[in-house]
This record gives C-alpha cells, sequence and structure tokens, in this order.
C-alpha cells in the first residue's frame, strides 16, 4: 500500500523512499536527518541530507526555549534552504524528532515540510545506501515574514492547566508504565528531572508507536488510525487537542499523526510535558491507568 492509498487528511506530508530516492538530485528539496543521537548522522547517512541537531541547532542554550527568528533564519541560509525548498524530516527511532523537527519549523512558519515515512528503518530495509560525505550546498538569504509564531502549534503550561481543568482533550503519547506513575521516564533512559510520576487529570493514554508498524516504522493507514484515536480513545477530531510526553519529541509525533494524517483541527503539543509539569507546585497529578 503506497502513502497515497492509505486514506490520510493531507498525504502530501509524508513522502514514501521511492520518491525521496527519485528526488536526491532535486535542488528545490533538502532533506535533513535528525535525530537523538546526533553521531548517528556522520556513521551514514542518505546521500545529500544535512544534519539538524535539536539540542544545538534548534534550542536557544540558556533559556529552555526555541532560537529566535534571526537564528532561525542565519540556520536555514547555512543549510542552503530558500523560502520555497521543500525540507524532507526523517530520522532514527521511528522518527521522533523528524517530527520534532518539523514542528519547530512550523513555528516559525516554514510550513512547506514533509517526513520520509519510515525514517532510517525504512531506508535501510529498503536496502538503500547510506554515505558519509557531508554536502556542502550554497548559502541562501533566507527570509522571514515575521517573529516565531508559536500559538497555532505549541501549549504552554498555564494553557495545559486550564484546558484539562475545561475538561480538554488531552493525549498521553508515553509508554503505559510512565502513564501510570509506574515509571518516571523512558526504560534505558535517565530521568530527566521530573519528581512525580503519574500523568494529566483527564488524559487517554495513546502510546506514540501504536500509530506506526513495527516492522519498518511507517505510519498505519488512517482507517487503523481511526479505529485507536477517535473509535476506542473517543478523541474528537473538531475539538481541540494537547498531546504531551516527557519533553516534546514523542507528543510531536502524536501531533504529525492527528494533524495531518487524521486532519484534527485544532491540536497542539505541550513540549514542557511531563518533565515541566511532575515538577510544579500545586498542579494536580493522577496516577493508576484511565478509568
Amino acid at each position: 500500500m503506497t502513502t497515497a492509498d492509505k486514506g490520510y487528511a493531507h498525504p502530501e506530508a509524508l513522502v514514501s523512499t521511492e520518491w525521496v530516492a527519485a528526488h536526491l538530485q532535486d535542488p528545490m528539496v533538502r532533506l535533513i536527518e535528525s535525530n537523538e543521537d546526533p553521531l548517528v548522522y556522520p556513521s551514514g547517512h542518505v546521500p545529500g541530507a544535512v544534519q539538524i541537531d535539536w539540542t544545538t541547532d534548534l534550542n536557544d542554550q540558556v533559556r529552555r526555549d526555541y532560537i529566535s527568528a534571526d537564528a532561525f533564519a542565519q540556520l536555514l541560509s547555512r543549510l542552503g534552504i530558500a523560502n520555497d525548498t521543500t525540507v524532507v524530516f526523517y530520522g532514527d527511532r521511528n522518527n521522533w524528532w523528524a517530527c520534532y523537527s518539523l514542528w519547530v519549523f512550523h513555528l516559525f512558519g516554514h510550513t512547506n515540510v514533509r517526513i520520509m515515512d519510515g525514517g532510517r528503518l525504512k531506508w535501510e530495509k529498503d536496502g538503500r545506501p547510506l554515505t558519509r560525505e557531508v554536502p556542502a550546498y550554497p548559502a541562501t538569504t533566507y527570509a522571514l515574514a515575521g517573529a516565531r509564531h508559536d500559538a497555532p502549534h505549541r501549549a504552554f503550561r498555564e494553557q495545559v492547566l486550564t484546558h484539562m481543568e475545561a475538561g480538554g482533550q488531552l493525549v498521553d503519547v508515553r509508554s503505559p508504565d510512565e502513564f501510570t506513575g509506574a515509571k518516571l521516564h523512558m526504560a534505558e533512559y535517565p530521568n530527566e528531572g521530573a519528581l512525580r510520576g503519574g500523568h494529566i487529570p483527564g488524559a487517554r493514554s495513546v502510546p506514540w508507536a501504536k500509530a506506526v508498524d513495527p516492522d519498518d516504522g511507517t505510519f498505519k493507514p488512517a482507517a487503523e488510525l481511526r479505529a485507536l484515536y477517535q473509535q476506542e480513545k473517543g478523541l474528537d477530531p473538531s475539538s481541540e487537542t494537547i498531546a504531551y510526553c516527557r519533553i516534546g519529541e514523542r507528543s510531536s509525533h502524536t501531533w504529525f499523526t492527528l494533524k495531518y494524517l487524521l486532519g484534527f483541527e485544532n491540536v497542539r503539543n505541550y513540549d514542557g510535558s511531563w518533565t515541566e509539569w511532575g515538577n510544579l507546585v500545586g498542579v494536580p497529578v493522577e496516577k493508576g491507568p484511565e478509568r
């Protein structure tokens, strides 16, 4: 089944590995690899791809926030990306960080973006080549229309609290053990500072990995996604929805799934997520499974 045959609300947001292979020399397309571990890229990457390190390229190095609009424009200019360039993201671990980087691009208004379905996992399973050659592209002069615009895509803690108190839709995309409070973090990962375990009251537990085929990392067809999010969990595509995880990377994957594949009209990512909520004084926390 091709991407176009899966019934997505916005099939143009995904491209296949076949599409990428056919556009490796397209000057209007820029491939970006974004991983949790920046050492993965130099070990071998899709030919022509550049790297974005989410920790140093996208995040402010002093404040817990993203870079300024000017810094974003400088980054894209350095990578040879113009305002009309189609940017295709891919990465490891089923594209968490690819979706995260795509989400950050939305904050700055660069919405001509795609995800390579299945990421590195699918590319390698297809037997396609990797290279260690780092490409160099002529710098551009990237022009932003204005300042960073978080409101349509990003939720802050006060907004999450108001949304929760109003009974709004919240999706916790972490593992079941994180949701119940049995664990403070993912298995084999360090605790990133949360002092309390559990979940935001009223949140529905839908681990991000349920949206993908475990064999090759590609997204499941829309009918299966609707059965999961809408029929099983009762989420309404027309209602405001906020997704969260621990620091916003897994929830950006679910944000992409809900927004682009299922056509949810108003979905935001709470990037503070449990690392912030689990440390806040006075906010409510629930433990245990969904009731």
